[in-house]
């Protein structure tokens, strides 16, 4: 049996809405509640904590995995197995990134040009005093508790933050002027759990459920019948994961076909499906796409 913590905050609701695809319901009593169970003999205790405290937490053996952004595994250097990318952010976006940001009327243009001395703001201490190292920039770093942004110019020449498309730092009269890292939401696993073979089973197949939901988003299954003058044509403009199923109805010159197809074409594909001759055509909602 595993013991899991989930992100609180940002990464919440993509989460809980994951684990709720996956067959995996997070249930506590109240929106508040940090303490969550999940009807699951394989998964024990539940927690909710923030993101910024899971990796060290994983890395300490409090919990066997957990959920957090890739951003707070590299800003403590947790010592941790990735299991999986669960590619999302806290606005949805795949990516985000750690980015270094001055005011538009700064004449720094790059990391290089930050005038030792400078007072960078960030959330990020750690990994921003790594990277000013690496520079070799010595740099003074505070940490910021939010509002980052809102320190410029009293209290720091320059920030470090997390940007998804930088939209915000614009409206805020930053310019970006370099990224530190690249971070999405991951599926951390504490090392000596990954190591035994019990937990291991039980990590793995919780896993192949948040893949098989996270294949399936934003794919649909297609079903039709086709005559058998027209197969061809029809497969001929069908997308497939492998190959379009294909079979013979009983007793009739016609073929049942069915494949996976995106949601995003689907409006351009039905109407060429039935101009080639396809009839009775379903499009049906698909859960889970396990390989």
């Amino acid at each position: 049996m595993i013991d899991l913590v989930l992100p609180k905050g940002s990464l919440e609701a993509g989460t809980l809405k994951l684990f709720e695809e996956a067959d995996l319901p997070v249930r506590r009593s109240s929106d508040r509640d940090y303490t969550a169970s999940i009807p699951d003999p394989r998964i024990g205790k539940v927690k909710i904590l923030r993101p910024q405290e899971i990796a060290q937490a994983v890395q300490h053996g409090y919990f066997d995995l957990g959920i957090t952004g890739h951003d707070w595994v590299i800003e403590p250097n947790s010592d941790v197995h990735e299991v999986m990318d669960l590619g999302f952010n806290r606005s949805g976006a795949p990516i985000a990134r750690v980015v270094l940001a001055v005011p538009f009327d700064s004449p720094i243009e790059r990391p290089e040009d930050v005038p030792p001395g400078s007072r960078i703001s960030t959330e990020y201490p750690n990994l921003t005093h790594r990277f000013f190292e690496r520079l070799n920039i010595p740099v003074c770093v505070s940490l910021s508790y939010g509002a980052t942004e809102a320190k410029i110019p009293e209290l720091a020449d320059a920030i470090v933050d997390l940007t998804e498309t930088g939209s915000s730092l614009r409206r805020a009269g930053f310019k970006i002027v370099g990224t530190l890292a690249e971070t999405s939401t991951r599926l951390i696993a504490n090392k000596q759990s990954w190591a035994d073979p019990e937990k291991r089973q039980e990590i793995e197949e919780i896993t192949t459920l948040l893949v098989g939901v996270l294949e399936a988003r934003g794919k649909v299954l297609i079903k039709m019948n086709v005559p058998e003058e027209r197969l061809q044509d029809v497969i001929r403009i069908l997308p497939a994961m492998k190959a379009p199923t294909v079979s013979h109805l009983f007793g009739t010159t016609f073929y049942a076909v069915e494949t996976v197809a995106v949601k995003s074409g689907i409006n351009l594909l039905i109407p060429e499906l039935k101009k080639q001759g396809a009839e009775g055509i379903l499009e049906i909602p698909i859960s889970k796409i396990v390989n």
